[in-house]
């Protein structure tokens, strides 16, 4: 699927949408059916007051409810303020194994006007699953999603 289409496809699924749980949760469903070879789509939530993520609406098995600011992939992507693409998630320093079948990841941080609202998280059941093509493609879908919180 091409970077413009799964942004378009998106942007029409939100346009006139304003509850903002809702349009993460059709976000996360919309990349779970659209992408290969992935086992969980969803969004972690950024709580100032506890410094942490929280659990957002998702596709995919269970996930792990809270992730410290600086820990694992979300928590290190969220503290760098930057994508993170990770190859083999064993091999990432302080990984948090929330599903011992995902073996690489990649994580966009979601920030608005300065304000960090969370992360964007992908895993997959494949090593190197995520090409630098990929993270383009996310990136501007995380912009037009962005446009409509």
């Amino acid at each position: 699927m091409t970077n413009s289409l799964l942004s378009q496809q998106l942007d029409a699924l939100l346009t006139n949408e304003t509850n903002f749980i809702a349009n993460l949760s059709n976000a996360s469903a919309l990349l779970y059916q659209s992408l290969s070879d992935i086992n969980w789509a969803g969004f972690y939530l950024y709580d100032e007051t506890n410094d942490e993520l929280h659990l957002g609406p998702f596709q995919g098995k269970v996930a792990c409810m809270h992730i410290k600011n600086g820990s694992g992939v979300c928590g290190t992507a969220l503290q760098q303020q930057k994508v993170l693409r990770v190859d083999n998630v064993y091999e990432f320093a302080g990984h948090i194994a929330c599903d011992s079948a995902s073996n690489s990841e990649i994580v966009v941080p979601l920030i608005k006007d300065d304000k960090i609202i969370g992360v964007l998280d992908i895993d997959s059941p494949s090593l190197s699953r995520f090409s630098p093509e990929d993270e383009v493609e996310l990136v501007e879908f995380s912009k037009t999603l962005l446009k409509h919180i």
